[in-house]
């Protein structure tokens, strides 16, 4: 399982991007990491996402969640 955050900070585009904090080189600042919890995909992580924050538009790490980035 790894450990999933989610960027506070939205990218230019307007989407909030889920890493896995495990394995990315490109993650936030501190402060701007939410806890998304351990998930087994980075699928799962931004379902959890999306649940609990239903407002905010989620994508996948280009770099570390690239099954789930669409932008």
């Amino acid at each position: 399982m790894a450990r999933y955050i989610i960027n506070r900070n939205a990218q230019s585009e307007g989407y909030h991007e889920v890493h896995n904090e495990n394995t990315c080189n490109h993650l936030p600042d501190l402060q701007n990491r939410v806890a998304v919890g351990e998930h087994s995909s980075c699928s799962g992580a931004v379902a959890a996402t999306r649940q609990v924050n239903p407002q905010l538009n989620i994508d996948g790490c280009y770099y570390c969640s690239t099954a789930c980035h669409t932008r």
